[in-house]
């Protein structure tokens, strides 16, 4: 997507009105088209009133789960006999997925505004923003961005003039994917191996450093300060299909299409017309072939699929995938789905953390298998080999990265068995792929 943004008219325009602006990175530029005001509002209510405003809003986790944002709030301790903290997740390492780190990069006050009103209602003394260690950019303009917030009062110890404390830091992480999963994200921020926690006991009640936690993604926490503004009621009317599923979604948009890109759409918005009509449709000369709403991790769908799904939590599901973090990825008739997948168990077999038997194992000989039958070496039985393995692999480790190997590994078999057994019997020529490749 080019820069300075120019919406579609069909785009819903709320969280990436200003991407593009470079004004609105600074604190004056962002005061001067009303930021800051939201906070100001939130923290001359009581916390709790804040809690529900959001919960009004029907706003859900926009990093991959949907969990709605205000319950999760709300699950914190009432009694402040602990200190309290916030993290927002900014570690975006979700393949096919590039919203958040566009948040950072045009709006970084908006993200602290939204991490500021967020604290508030929990009653944490700090924020935690745990950045991608590859995002230099992004990590740049926040680091620019929060010196800003202290100097002009915004954090601190007498927040906007109130007597209240809001403390915010950057942390930088170090590339693992794994240390987007909660738990791990928390593990890395106290200074030890980012490995996944068995729950309970949750975040809520032992988090970061043993204290109630609650994390957040950041363009859930972005999107507070609209709410806040505009009210509840608002962003609730935001939909366009199902009443659980409110507001705008960020969809990053990328592989065989014509413009890739971030675009701000209502919920429930039909994934075809994201495809075709935002995006200018696939390639000339092509067809649309599958797509992967929800980041990598996801279940696959089939052209049929695709042009019939409405991209809200409750439209995926009926189509058999996910939303999950709106990393929409797009095939073309020209795609060898075979490879492609592999690449998928390739990237989550070398992400794992190893610390769960089926996890460690069973990316590694997926990846394995995968690559035997892309070198005409597979045989008829390794793809129930492959479904077996998935589902010894799905739902019986302490984190979801060996489901979201196993997720588009059994999509694709279901929806693509012929270009498996293509390069089975021979009638497909052998891709042979190096293991470092």
């Amino acid at each position: 997507m080019g820069y300075p943004h120019q919406p579609h008219l069909k785009e819903t325009v709320v969280l990436s009105q200003y991407f593009g602006d470079a004004e609105a990175r600074t604190y004056d530029g962002w005061v001067k088209r009303g930021g800051y005001q939201a906070l100001e509002k939130a923290l001359a209510m009581e916390p709790a009133q804040v809690i529900e405003i959001v919960k009004q809003s029907g706003l859900r986790g926009r990093g991959g789960a949907g969990f709605p944002a205000g319950v999760k709030w709300s699950f914190m301790p009432k009694e402040k006999k602990k200190p309290h903290y916030l993290c927002c997740n900014a570690d975006e390492s979700e393949p096919g997925t590039f919203k958040d780190r566009e948040i950072m990069r045009w709006t970084p006050h908006g993200l602290i505004e939204g991490c500021a009103i967020a604290q508030y209602a929990i009653q944490a003394e700090v924020t935690y923003i745990y950045v991608r260690g590859e995002f230099t950019e992004p990590l740049r303009i926040m680091e620019g961005a929060l010196a800003e917030a202290y100097r002009h009062g915004v954090l601190g110890p007498n927040a906007m003039g109130t007597g209240k404390r809001l403390d915010m830091y950057l942390h930088r992480g170090a590339g693992a994917y794994i240390c987007g999963e909660e738990t791990a994200l928390m593990s890395s921020i106290e200074g030890r191996r980012g490995n996944p926690r068995i729950r309970p006991p949750f975040p809520a009640a032992y988090g970061v450093f043993g204290m109630p936690t609650t994390i957040n993604n950041v363009e859930t926490l972005a999107s507070v300060p609209h709410i806040i503004n505009r009210g509840g009621a608002w962003y609730k009317s935001l939909s366009l299909s199902h009443p659980k599923s409110t507001g705008t979604k960020l969809f990053s948009v990328c592989g065989n299409v014509k413009r890739p890109g971030n675009y701000e759409v209502t919920m429930g918005f039909p994934l075809g017309e994201l495809i075709d009509e935002l995006c200018g449709g696939v390639p000339d000369g092509r067809t649309l072939k599958a797509c992967i709403p929800g980041g990598s991790s996801v279940p696959i769908l089939n052209r049929e699929e695709s042009e019939s799904c409405k991209l809200d939590y409750e439209g995926c599901v009926e189509q058999g995938t996910m939303l999950g973090s709106g990393g929409l990825i797009v095939f073309d008739d020209s795609a060898d789905m075979v490879y492609q997948i592999m690449r998928l168990a390739r990237f989550y077999a070398h992400e794992s953390c190893a610390q769960c038997t089926q996890c460690r194992e069973g990316t590694a000989w997926t990846v394995r298998i995968l690559q035997r039958i892309l070198a005409g070496q597979g045989e008829a039985k390794d793809l129930d080999l492959l479904l077996d393995l998935s589902e010894q692999m799905t739902g019986k480790t302490i984190c979801v990265l060996s489901d979201s190997c196993a997720a588009p590994v059994v999509s694709g078999i279901k929806k693509f068995r012929g270009e498996f057994e293509a390069y089975i019997n021979g009638t497909r020529r052998p891709r042979p792929v190096l293991v470092h490749a």
